[in-house]
């Protein structure tokens, strides 16, 4: 996906960096896999706000992707799309029994592209497979962890981890963050880089343009009274001070390790 710059016309303008969508081939998305997406603004079910600086932003309708692959068979890809609710592309695929889906676009997919589902196909690029038949050294996207439950792993813009070994019916996964994973290889990953490489290349300009995509604005803590956060009052630009930064309600910030689930610390062989 190309950047563009645009002409200095305003301040939000001068510094702006933004998609040209050359890589976009169908503008309206298909109706039979849209469903509604209501506001949140960032409470639960409760009424409460859970996470903070979350509300407005444009009217979006969800995507539904096809995470699983499920669907054995040959497709063609129709069309590559964009998609509000997250960071990839999606490519609209079209079965040979005439079923249309979306999925996660994989980088440098074409229109008029034959990709397969299940492990008869080749390893190519938006074929997916079980783990336990890619050679090793392959990229993957789109992996899951329990076989059957659909892809979890490496599914945002520009991702990609790498197949490293096999091993006593596990595969040992590279992921983007560095952590060494094993992964059943039952599993079934998408071979591939993930689309639209570019995104962390953009640059907003202006705040309004996060307002559009439902994030409110953050106040520091150190902007604060003493009263409404840990890092609050004092004189002048005054520092977190001891015993180091915190949450609004005390806890630990910045660093302080929150994994809780270490079931599953069995599998991961080096921690990112």
């Amino acid at each position: 996906m190309p950047l563009k710059e645009y002409k200095g016309t305003s301040p939000g303008r001068r510094d702006a960096i933004g998609q040209d969508f050359s890589d976009i081939t169908k503008g309206k998305p298909e109706k039979s896999l849209l469903a509604p997406l209501s506001k949140k603004g960032g409470r639960n079910n409760k009424g409460r706000i859970t996470v903070r600086h979350r509300g407005g932003g444009h009217k979006r309708r969800y995507r539904i992707v096809d995470f699983n692959r499920s669907k054995s068979g040959t497709a063609t890809v129709v069309a590559i799309e964009y998609d509000p609710n997250r960071t990839a592309r999606i490519a609209l695929i079209r079965y040979e029994d005439g079923t249309k889906s979306y999925i996660v676009a994989p980088h440098e997919i074409m229109v008029g592209q034959k990709i397969s589902n299940g492990d008869v196909g080749p390893v190519q690029s938006g074929n997916a497979m079980s783990l336990s038949i890619m050679p090793t050294g392959t990229l993957v996207h789109n992996i899951e962890i329990n076989p059957g439950k659909g892809g979890q792993l490496v599914k945002s813009a520009g991702t990609v981890a790498q197949v490293m070994a096999h091993e006593s019916g596990y595969t040992l996964v590279r992921l983007p963050s560095g952590e060494m994973r094993r992964i059943i290889s039952r599993c079934v990953a998408t071979v591939g880089q993930v689309s639209n490489l570019d995104y962390k290349n953009q640059k907003l300009g202006k705040a309004g343009r996060n307002r559009h995509r439902g994030y409110r604005p953050t106040v520091r803590g150190s902007a604060m009274s003493p009263s409404a956060h840990p890092h609050g009052g004092g004189e002048g630009r005054s520092g977190i001070g001891m015993p180091g930064p915190k949450t609004p309600w005390g806890k630990p910030a910045l660093g302080h390790r929150t994994r809780k689930n270490r079931s599953t610390d069995k599998f991961i062989l080096r921690r990112r």
